[in-house]
């Protein structure tokens, strides 16, 4: 998959083409993609995704913006792993966000990234003011377009908000279901303050991407990335026994009997269960113990999975 930093970079084939935000690439958004996919191989066309960074509610309401699901790296990895060729990734800024929204359709969509079909989710809005929708998508003459319907599941509307709220309750099978995999946070093992290590309990500190995790807590997890899977416990959170409630958040993965430096590796972390929330405890004593009983719980709770 090509890269493209920003429209103006971009030179494609004729494509089939969506555009959205994709925060965690949920199944309604697979769904999209894979139309994207079905259309591309019937018509001979290349596969793009056109998304923004920030996400648009970062640049007007920062401080009410929803959390992360993905980085951009994180979403980078899954929409390679969809089979896209072009991934063509906008700065969304005032400058952006103010560009007319027929002229968006006409000089952007179809000249600039010479897309032939394009397709949406049904919600879709686009351009100033947010004036541009399916409907002045579809009137053009240049490309085919279409909006995909609402992906329901067990009920439930398929949406990152919803796969948010999921994860903010700590049902992380849920979350598994509105995703079609374990949600899982990527990054790099960086140094930290070595804690963990002199608690009996090592761990590999993940570098967060941002300050603003979907969720805190104890959790079951397996990482990947090393020679195998590997089983463990992580603590996602500020660490309010050992930092203030203020502190930035981190992200601590325990890897069961696992004893090697792996500083500078990139690891994927899949978050199985919820354990318990963070809490305070009166000092380390309390706070080892508890961790003892996070790890047998987590092996427990492995042993169990593996009868089934």
């Amino acid at each position: 998959m090509q890269v493209i930093r920003g429209i103006a970079a971009a030179n494609l084939p004729p494509c089939a083409l969506t555009i959205g935000n994709f925060d965690g690439l949920h199944l309604g958004h697979q769904a999209m993609i894979a139309k994207v996919r079905t259309v591309a191989t019937g018509r001979k066309l290349a596969t793009a995704v056109l998304t923004f960074e920030p996400h648009p509610r970062e640049l007007f309401a920062p401080d009410a913006a929803p959390a992360r699901l993905t980085s951009f790296r994180e979403k980078a990895e899954l929409l390679a792993a969809e089979g896209i060729d072009y991934l063509i990734v906008q700065r969304f800024d005032r400058r952006f966000a103010g560009y007319d929204a027929s002229a968006f359709r006409d000089e952007i969509i179809a000249k600039r990234l010479n897309a032939r079909y394009v397709i949406v989710g049904d919600d879709f809005c686009f351009g100033a003011k947010r004036a541009g929708n399916i409907a002045l998508l579809a009137a053009s003459s240049a490309f085919e377009a279409h909006a995909l319907p609402t992906i329901i599941h067990a009920g439930e509307r398929v949406s990152s908000t919803a796969v948010r709220a999921a994860l903010a309750d700590g049902n992380m099978d849920h979350a598994a279901a509105l995703l079609g995999r374990p949600y899982s946070i990527s990054g790099r093992v960086v140094g930290g303050d070595k804690l963990g290590r002199q608690l009996g309990f090592p761990t590999a500190n993940i570098q967060l991407r941002h300050n603003k995790p979907p969720m805190m807590g104890v959790f079951i997890v397996e990482a990947h990335g090393l020679e195998k899977p590997w089983q463990g416990v992580a603590s996602l959170g500020v660490r309010p026994t050992v930092k203030g409630a203020n502190a930035a958040p981190v992200l601590e993965v325990h890897l069961f009997d696992f004893q090697r430096e792996i500083y500078g590796e990139h690891l994927r972390v899949d978050f199985l269960a919820k354990l318990r929330d963070e809490e305070k405890y009166s000092g380390l004593e309390p706070l080892i113990a508890q961790i003892h009983k996070d790890c047998d719980q987590a092996r427990d709770w492995f042993a169990t999975r593996a009868q089934h």
